[in-house]
């Protein structure tokens, strides 16, 4: 159940970093795949994500976006929805998802950027930014339910787990580089796929989280699920969800030194 509205307002006089995952932009020409047949609450989600966006994020705020970003396959096509999220007032850290197929090297995408004149944009991925009061790091993950991963026939699953495992290492490993520099500073997690869910528990990313003393973890991927807490606490790290439906299209503001809250 999302937050009352004039709670929210309360909270946007003070908080600054909010998260949404799962947009699921197609706003090009060449993709035209949109989400509405999923379900009425996916009914005119790019208006109302825009609409709730624009009510609560100033240019000044920041937020973190962990995948599923666009339906497109490569930059060029994702133009359209790259410069939609631009003209967004905020800054926003985007992450890949298992449907970000546009996604590409960090040199790549940001001569990409350079060359459209996106400037709100950065990709958290590989690294570690500081924001506000906190440090944002994050990686794609994996689904820790083998069976309903759908991998590509032949894939090495646990290949795929390893590599999601140190790809979030290095980012933590830049996360804890700035905290030296800046004490008392919390790091947060951000990935897309859940490291637990539903009796499942992806090991090998549960163990990073812990190694680098992760207290609050922010995932999307899950839909159709309206009934589930918005947060819940596993070996004492606390996590929420965060994907687009589930916030009824409204960023969700992260808040400081709460770390029982969402």
């Amino acid at each position: 159940m999302p937050l009352p509205q004039d709670f929210y307002s309360f909270l946007t006089e003070f908080f600054m970093l909010y998260v949404i995952a799962d947009l699921h932009l197609s706003t090009g020409a060449g993709t035209n795949k949109s989400m509405e047949v999923f379900g009425a609450r996916w009914a005119a989600y790019t208006e109302r994500l825009e609409k709730n966006w624009r009510a609560v994020i100033t240019p000044e705020d920041s937020v973190v976006i962990p995948g599923d970003i666009s339906w497109a396959l490569t930059l060029e096509e994702a133009v359209s929805d790259l410069l939609f999220l631009d003209a967004l007032p905020g800054h926003k850290y985007i992450g890949k998802g298992n449907h970000d197929f546009w996604w590409s090297t960090a040199a790549k995408t940001d001569r990409f950027f350079a060359a459209h004149g996106i400037s709100s944009l950065s990709l958290l991925n590989n690294n570690a930014w500081l924001c506000e009061d906190f440090i944002l790091c994050g990686t794609r993950g994996w689904f820790q339910d083998e069976a309903a991963a759908r991998a590509p026939q032949n894939a090495d699953y646990d290949k795929l787990i390893a590599r999601e495992a140190i790809r979030l290492s290095l980012s933590l490993a830049q996360g804890q580089a700035l905290q030296k520099q800046h004490p008392d500073t919390e790091i947060l997690a951000f990935l897309h796929f859940p490291p637990v869910w539903n009796g499942q528990e992806c090991r090998p990313l549960l163990d990073v989280l812990h190694r680098y003393g992760v207290h609050r973890c922010y995932f999307g991927h899950i839909h159709g699920n309206y009934t589930v807490p918005a947060s819940f606490l596993f070996e004492d790290i606390r996590f929420a969800l965060i994907s687009a439906d589930f916030l009824h299209f409204a960023p969700r503001p992260i808040l400081p030194d709460f770390p029982a809250l969402p």
